[in-house]
């Protein structure tokens, strides 16, 4: 079997990185081979997270390689497309594979169609609005991370919809032993772009810090400030990440109630899980799901709750320990690259089958 990957990013994209090349081992041993045609290099997103503008020229080019790419779509069994095939642009590419008979597979982890039907300016909402939708409804097979952006699939008219939730690897994320430390290290992994969500609970952090000896420890989120709470700024690395997490003693996830964030796959809680970390988090999305309450960690809407889950966790070691291993199983048996893998290639041999 041979398929064409049109992902997004490189491997510096976290959703490309996890949507798909996490999967590409498993696949080739598998027999499935993959060839990969990443849209968007390393520079696009190292300017996208430091703020400095994107070399338009280098995004032209892209394009026009990528264009160049799908003139060769015919030699592979079957397309596996990230989102779309040429952002910003109509969906005339996918309508061409349509008419074509060319199968292809389309993957969502985020609300992508929020960027156009939500848009600040009318004419990209005009034009572009329901581009997405007609993606999706040409599209043979949808894989969606979660119960929101399935249901969009299915009001879109899609033929075929399965949810596969953003997984992590167990191999590379070990359970290291959370030990009694003097300082409770509270926890958030993510980028720039989500800092700012962090600002949602600095009231209850500042709060919870002058009761008890805590601090916050900030993976990826560049150069915040959070007046009146301790805080630890790390680079993030795919090769440290989890060395990272395994420092936390709780992992925490804040977010507004929205239509971008309810298309959020909880991806960090995934990771802090995974750790065997208790979590908190804001009840938005597919978090409600992740998050057990009580269980596994505790959703927290009000300052009051965030207050109380901070303090409970950080003044109770067994607890922790408790809540971490219940976290630590939920992974393995539901978020997990080794249950995911193996479902995937099902989904693409089905698939292929169905063509020949």
């Amino acid at each position: 079997m041979k398929i064409l990957l049109l992902s997004r990013y490189s491997r510096l994209g976290a959703s490309s990185r996890l949507r798909s090349y996490q999967y590409l081992p498993y696949l080739k041993a598998q027999g499935i081979d993959v060839t990969v045609a990443s849209l968007l290099g390393d520079e696009y997103i190292k300017n996208l997270y430091t703020g400095r503008r994107v070399n338009l020229l280098s995004v032209i080019g892209a394009y026009v390689r990528r264009i160049t790419c799908l003139l060769k779509s015919n030699r592979f069994d079957l397309l596996w497309i990230e989102y779309e095939i040429l952002p910003w642009l109509p969906a005339w590419a996918e309508r061409i594979l349509a008419c074509f008979g060319i199968p292809y597979i389309v993957d969502y982890d985020d609300a992508i169609f929020h960027r156009y039907d939500m848009h600040q300016w009318r004419m990209v909402r005009r034009i572009l609005g329901d581009k997405i939708d007609k993606v999706i409804h040409q599209a043979t097979l949808v894989i969606a991370g979660n119960r929101y952006l399935a249901d969009r699939a299915r009001r879109a008219g899609a033929r075929w919809i399965e949810c596969l939730p953003t997984v992590v690897d167990l191999k590379r994320y070990r359970v290291d032993p959370n030990r009694k430390k003097s300082v409770v290290n509270f926890g958030w992994i993510g980028s720039p772009t989500t800092a700012k969500y962090l600002y949602l609970v600095t009231h209850a952090f500042a709060k919870v810090c002058s009761d008890i000896n805590a601090r916050l420890v900030l993976v990826g989120s560049g150069q915040v400030q959070l007046d009146g709470i301790p805080t630890e700024i790390r680079t993030w690395s795919e090769e440290t990440e989890v060395k990272n997490i395994q420092d936390f003693d709780v992992g925490i996830m804040p977010i507004p109630d929205d239509p971008w964030t309810r298309g959020k796959c909880g991806y960090k809680l995934i990771q802090y899980m995974a750790c065997g970390r208790p979590v908190i988090a804001s009840p938005v999305g597919v978090n409600q799901q992740i998050v057990e309450d009580g269980a596994n960690g505790f959703l927290a809407i009000t300052v009051s709750d965030w207050v109380h889950a901070l303090k409970t966790l950080g003044n109770d070691y067994e607890l922790r320990d408790r809540m971490g291993k219940a976290a630590r199983a939920k992974v393995e048996s539901q978020y997990s690259l080794q249950v995911a893998a193996p479902r995937l290639a099902d989904l693409m041999r089905n698939m292929v089958s169905e063509f020949e």
